[in-house]
């Protein structure tokens, strides 16, 4: 019991009583940091699901045990609203209960998540900072006219709660949860996960989501493989992506690295923007300017990845399957026989290899590895740490390895299909000032932009290095080279788009600009460079390296859910993380439904500027949708290994 004292009057509240209003106040917090405003229907929303918990406890619950588990229960709920904020902040997501089980790799990105770290997030806590006030006066024995005593520390049981007060809470549970699936009902039509939350109630959000999971599990699980893939196939044939049909059976450049040694490069946060860019009389990216010029550069290319980010792009770019946004693919999925790039390349007796200077742990890439059926793969144990940032080797030394390991294994005369994944550009973006290439002026330094530039300035330059390591060890001339961005870097919610613009001189979009990152494929004796201006995304990446190396994945029937972008006239792709589902790019706009089609909004790709949604662009929100639920059904329909 709280017990009150104010004069000669005593009010004695009930624990559950206090703690409900004390969580109710952090979740119209959360409200507010998510939408910015708290609403009657959403307070409603919050309110009866918040009352389903507390009444199951206050009722389940023996009286000498609900102090503490009450006051328990409370410090794990604000770290939960604490950690969906900056959830929130960073994803442009809400996060379900899926994603609090990747909680174990925030030590090892911590670095990227304390900037977003702000004094107003800490009112989730305020409670415990007065009751720690409240205990300090107490325990110095200062007074004053009023006091607030409690049995505890301001947790106690009433001892006079009887059969009416458990009949109440029974009652008060029953109607709650009728009131809550009446809520949850009427929102399952809609696929926007920020509008969904919003409509029902962070809490809400969540059993909807558990819910909708189960019935797609079941459904699956009663799933034929051969039939999903029938139905892929078909449903692939109705989207006009060829306007000149006999392409299909001739597609332009097949085979023209027939043979090749195939390198992938996956950039850490490397937008589009730089490329091309002057800052200050300095090119930010010369190597990959340099290299445009002799490759296909795909300037209109975006990201697709989903809880696993960088994993997930490692994901997508080696199976061309979409990631669920459920669960990071390399935990959720690793465990599979992926249909993949190595396994593809392995048919052709290629070795394959994968780089990464984290530990092979982090992010399950223990389980993602076999499962992609890499050959080997070289962590944290194979590099000198130089301490570059928090993960530990730089660029230079993953490249260092590589050369080693790419000399060693091509000695047998078997072609090499190698991975490396780059980390000198993760954010907090800080890297050591003696590795420090770009000059920054002094009110960008210690900036986010200025940070980002400097680390995307030394990824270009370890990139130039590797290169030129390359061509010494006679290694150029016979390797394809795929450079592409993993995913965003420039947080919109620390570096808006117009200081962008201003500070650079380019058109910039807190949406269409942060998702673009750049794709680069060089062929040796390729010549002069093109620019592709298809759009394109991650799940595109296998096809088109596959139709170069001269490998027919419908000979091979393989399922790829993305295309061959130099075969492709038209495309659409779908995004579903850092936007909500529904959301795709076409050849002409990035739209983003609201509740669903009808009131989602539509910005050019070219101009960066708002466009009147057409009724054309119906046929591919329904058809993403379509394919993206059909990819979830086949990687869910795969063997475990």
């Amino acid at each position: 019991m709280y017990e009150i004292k104010l004069e000669s009057r005593r009010f004695l509240l009930p624990t559950v009583v206090v703690t409900s209003l004390l969580l109710l106040a952090k979740l119209s917090i959360l409200r507010f940091f998510y939408f910015g405003e708290i609403t009657a229907s959403g307070l409603l929303k919050d309110t009866v699901s918040l009352l389903v918990i507390m009444s199951l406890l206050e009722i389940a619950l023996p009286r000498k045990a609900k102090s503490t588990v009450f006051w328990a229960f409370n410090v794990v709920f604000s770290l939960i609203l604490f950690a969906a904020t900056l959830y929130q902040i960073h994803f442009n997501s809400v996060p379900t209960y899926t994603a609090f089980g990747e909680l174990g790799q925030v030590p090892q990105i911590q670095s990227s998540i304390r900037p977003l770290i702000k004094p107003l997030h800490f009112l989730f806590f305020g409670d415990f900072v007065i009751a720690a006030i409240i205990g300090g006066i107490r325990f110095s024995g200062r007074r004053r006219d009023f006091h607030i005593q409690t049995s505890g520390i301001a947790f106690g049981s009433s001892r006079v709660i009887g059969y009416r007060w458990k009949v109440a809470t029974a009652f008060i549970l029953v109607l709650c949860i009728g009131f809550s699936m009446l809520f949850i009902h009427n929102g399952e039509a809609i696929d926007n996960e920020l509008v969904k939350a919003e409509n029902l109630g962070f809490l809400n959000f969540q059993v909807a989501t558990a819910i909708k999971n189960k019935r797609e599990n079941d459904l699956i699980a009663n799933g034929n493989m051969q039939l999903t893939i029938a139905q892929v196939n078909s449903l692939q044939s109705t989207y006009p992506y060829q306007e000149d049909s006999s392409r299909a059976a001739n597609p332009a450049y097949f085979g023209s690295a027939k043979n090749m040694n195939l390198i992938i490069v996956q950039m850490e946060a490397f937008q589009n923007f730089p490329i091309h860019l002057k800052f200050e009389q300095q090119e930010i990216t010369p190597v990959l300017n340099s290299l445009a010029k002799e490759s296909y550069y795909f300037p209109f290319f975006y990201q697709q990845i989903g809880q696993g980010n960088t994993s997930d792009a490692e994901f997508l770019s080696n199976t061309s399957i979409y990631p669920t946004g459920k669960v990071a693919m390399s935990t959720g999925f690793g465990n599979r026989q992926l249909p993949s790039l190595p396994r593809l390349l392995h048919e052709h007796e290629y070795q394959s290899a994968t780089f990464h200077i984290n530990d092979v742990q982090f992010w399950s890439r223990d389980l993602l590895y076999p499962g992609l059926a890499f050959d080997h793969y070289y962590d944290k144990p194979f590099y000198n740490n130089d301490f570059f940032n928090d993960f530990g080797a730089s660029d230079e030394e993953m490249y260092r390895v590589g050369i080693e390991k790419l000399v060693e294994t091509s000695s047998n005369g078997k072609p090499i299909y190698a991975q490396f994944v780059t980390t000198s550009s993760h954010a907090p973006f800080v890297i050591p000032e003696d590795r420090r290439r770009l000059n920054v002026p002094a009110d960008m330094k210690g900036t986010q932009l200025g940070n980002y530039l400097e680390a995307i300035n030394y990824t270009d330059y370890a990139l130039g290095q590797f290169i030129e390591q390359l061509k010494e060890k006679g290694l150029w001339d016979n390797t394809m080279l795929v450079v592409y961005g993993d995913h965003s870097g420039v947080n919109p919610k620390e570096t808006d788009g117009k200081e962008i613009t201003s500070r650079l001189g380019i058109p910039y979009d807190n949406l269409v600009s942060r998702f673009n990152i750049p794709l680069f494929i060089h062929v040796p004796g390729q010549g002069e460079g093109k620019v592709v201006e298809r759009i394109g995304g991650q799940i595109d990446i296998l096809p088109t390296v596959a139709n170069l190396m001269g490998i027919s994945l419908k000979e091979q029937q393989f399922t790829a859910f993305g295309r061959d972008l130099l075969n492709t006239d038209n495309n659409v792709i779908g995004m579903r993380y850092y936007l909500p589902t529904g959301s795709f790019f076409n050849n002409d706009v990035l739209f983003v439904p609201g509740e669903g089609f009808d009131d989602g909004t539509a910005i050019s790709l070219k101009t960066l500027q708002p466009v009147q949604v057409q009724s054309s662009y119906r046929k591919d929100y329904d058809y993403i949708m379509s394919l993206m639920k059909l990819s979830d059904e086949y990687v869910q329909l795969l063997p475990k290994r």
